[in-house]
């Protein structure tokens, strides 16, 4: 096998940029096509980073293309990804990875029969801080993590995005858009979920559109827009999850874990780096040194962040040639898939679900591990 395994990037929306544009970071991967279902919109995307533009079928069909990484709108995931791996591709999805349990099932049985690998984002939990946080519940710095809590907040999408109408349907909301980042670094850190409960609610059935080019427009709300869970966990740990679009100010932090013997304040899990902070007990507590993860470097001058998008493809490409699993793998996406489903139904039937999937943490991805995934 090559070296470096060619990818068609299928979905030339705002995001195709960004992996287009951090790919050439990283080894074991070449980004060679870039296809969508708008010819004009694919041709733009390939005259701007010198790749090629393909139609739909061809990229599929395309010789020198290993891998399709599914940029597709989240409920086309789901056709898109099974066409993928039908023309012998292995799929790295966007997430959410697919909108139901039945569909993720069905993803696993095919790419299982052809041997093809099945990844999905996010991968912002391999960003330096957060493999940080990792080492440190490793090495037991906190002790057994007890609880926790994870508030993703604010006022929608509608004031800023141009065509803000899928977030607030069915396969959307709060939970399965922002939601992947902070219930996959949750897993990440302390292991897969056992039962969920949950209430929600959707304040607006209708939200006046202020961004252009459709001010003044209204989003019919047919999706909760503000969900409090409880994770259980199989550890023993209970963790609220609090996410919502009706939020104009909270001072909650993105995600506190509570040990045995001190407390991690992490980041938010949607970027790659950010402020670490450990106390021991109840007094503030230096963070070890020796922790030079490349991956929480700032490389985004013009946002100020670290941002590292394609780690997770550029682990699955190269795991796929070494012949071991790879981090961003389908089943830890079909877990937290299962997880934020089971949010929305048991906020509508007021019950407690049990999950019925499981997934292994994903490895643990350490400075050395992280720069030799790089150029």
């Amino acid at each position: 096998m090559a070296d470096t395994l060619g990818v068609g990037i299928l979905g030339c929306g705002n995001i195709s940029a960004a992996y287009l544009r951090l790919a050439p970071l990283f080894k074991g991967i070449e980004v060679r096509a870039v296809a969508d279902i708008n010819p004009a919109a694919a041709e733009a995307r390939a005259g701007e980073f010198g790749v090629r533009a393909e139609s739909v079928e061809g990229l599929m069909a395309a010789d020198d293309v290993d891998i399709i990484v599914n940029l597709t709108i989240p409920n086309a995931h789901f056709e898109t990804s099974m066409a993928a791996l039908r023309a012998g591709k292995h799929v790295y999805s966007e997430k959410p990875f697919v909108l139901s349990l039945e569909e993720g099932q069905q993803i696993k049985a095919l790419s299982e029969e052809k041997g093809l690998r099945v990844g999905s984002a996010p991968d912002t939990f391999l960003g330096g801080v957060h493999q940080q946080a990792r080492h440190l519940i490793d090495s037991g710095a906190v002790g057994k993590i007890t609880s926790g809590t994870a508030h993703v907040m604010s006022f929608g999408l509608e004031h800023w995005h141009p065509n803000p109408d899928f977030f607030f349907q069915p396969g959307a909301g709060p939970v399965l858009d922002i939601g992947p980042y902070y219930v996959t670094n949750l897993i990440q850190l302390i292991g897969p979920v056992a039962r969920v409960s949950a209430m929600t609610a959707t304040p607006r059935t209708k939200r006046l559109i202020t961004s252009q080019p459709r001010h003044g427009e209204y989003v019919e709300v047919t999706t909760p827009t503000t969900i409090h869970a409880l994770l259980e966990f199989h550890s023993g740990a209970v963790v609220t999850l609090g996410t919502s679009w009706d939020v104009f100010s909270h001072r909650h932090g993105n995600m506190e874990l509570y040990g045995e013997s001190g407390t991690l304040y992490v980041p938010d899990p949607n970027f790659f780096g950010g402020t670490l902070e450990m106390t021991d007990k109840t007094e503030p507590a230096a963070l070890p040194g020796g922790w030079d993860h490349p991956f929480a470097v700032v490389n985004d001058e013009k946002e100020g962040r670290a941002n590292y998008r394609t780690a997770g493809l550029a682990d699955m490409a190269i795991a796929i040639q070494e012949g071991r699993p790879h981090r961003c793998n389908q089943e830890l996406a079909l877990h937290a898939v299962d997880v934020m489903t089971s949010i929305l139904a048991a906020g509508e039937s007021r019950k407690v679900l049990d999950i019925t999937t499981t997934c292994e943490r994903p490895e643990a991805l350490g400075p050395e591990a992280a720069r030799a995934l790089m150029k």
